[in-house]
């Protein structure tokens, strides 16, 4: 493969990446090419970028054909040792009742990803799948260069608001001094001054030493000071002591999701992080093995519920947050969702 230059990046590919609405042959396409950039700029082999081709292809290519408001996600995923390529599938389509079946080469279920889903497997290094009828299907597929890592316990997406190219809304995931910790920032208004906030938020917080939840909120108001602010907040998940401690300023909504489907809400202080705040106070949750910790920005609304969504909470974290983003996220504003697993 060649082009794969960074200089030919369409913006934002190598950082949070890029999302594509796939309607027609042009826009898959599209999501191809971008695909092989990005595989090309990591310098993954030329064999994986080939493989990597053929899953994008098939995938935009069945959105085209067989789906309802079909949307890819290309992004860069990195561990210490090497860097691939992520594909989440999203469509609103009739879903799928039999995902074994349609896993299966030659199987076609008009309206799904069900079509060609065999071929895309078969190249991906790693891959998850949730499809309900009548809401659609997520499909989320991995190709790394060679091993292939060990899963995540968390991931987010973000996405920006209908006529924006960035979102104001991001977060990160860390582990250290044996601390699990993420942070879900939502920075204030729209377009590049909120999303220059929501980045220095999440710089502040990967520098920043170990500590609690409640002394990183502290520490990113402090760095936030010189931007337009955020709301945000910190989660820590410690599984050993069976707690989340969980620290916010501003609108971003935390719920513990049990495995009995038991949900407690989290609270964030009222306040701007860089400008407005009251005492930030620290709170600790339950958390048993195996439960979710979902973060949110208020672009995602705070009505969903899994209960129609069989399966879901079983599966992976990249595909519990699309499915949450496509059908809680509002087109109105920047929206952001994060999915952290304890661990068992």
């Amino acid at each position: 493969m060649s082009g794969g230059t960074v200089a030919s990046l369409p913006e934002g590919l190598l950082d949070g990446g890029v999302w594509f609405r796939v309607e027609e042959a042009s826009s898959a396409s599209a999501v191809r090419r971008a695909a092989e950039r990005l595989a090309a700029a990591l310098a993954m082999p030329e064999k994986r970028v080939a493989d990597l081709s053929i899953v994008a292809a098939e995938a935009a290519g069945n959105l085209v054909k067989h789906a309802d408001q079909g949307t890819i996600l290309v992004r860069a995923v990195r561990t210490t040792e090497q860097a691939g390529v992520e594909l989440i599938v999203v469509d609103s389509g009739p879903g799928m009742a039999d995902v074994q079946r349609a896993i299966g080469d030659g199987h076609s279920t008009a309206g799904t990803l069900g079509i060609g889903l065999g071929a895309i497997l078969r190249q991906a290094s790693r891959w998850d799948l949730h499809s309900v009828p009548g809401k659609g299907t997520v499909l989320a597929v991995q190709v790394w260069p060679a091993e292939v890592p060990e899963p995540e316990w968390a991931a987010g997406l973000t996405r920006p608001l209908t006529g924006e190219t960035v979102s104001g809304d991001a977060y990160a995931v860390r582990e250290i001094a044996d601390r699990r910790q993420i942070l879900v920032c939502d920075g204030l208004g729209h377009g590049g001054l909120a999303a220059a906030a929501a980045q220095e938020a999440v710089r502040a917080f990967r520098k920043a030493p170990p500590g609690p939840p409640a002394v990183l909120v502290e520490a990113l108001h402090r760095a936030l000071g010189h931007t337009r602010g955020a709301a945000l907040a910190v989660a820590e998940l410690d599984s050993a002591a069976g707690l989340v401690r969980y620290a916010g300023l501003g609108n971003i909504s935390g719920t513990v999701f049990g495995v009995d489907g038991t949900r407690r809400g989290m609270i964030s202080m009222p306040g701007i992080a860089g400008h407005q705040r009251r005492q930030v106070r620290e709170y600790d949750y339950p958390l048993a093995p195996d439960a979710l910790v979902v973060m949110h920005t208020d672009g995602v609304v705070d009505r969903w519920t899994p209960a129609g969504y069989p399966g879901l909470f079983t599966r992976s974290p990249e595909v519990i947050a699309a499915t949450v983003l496509r059908d809680a996220g509002t087109r109105r504003d920047d929206a952001g969702v994060l999915v952290a697993r304890s661990s068992s």
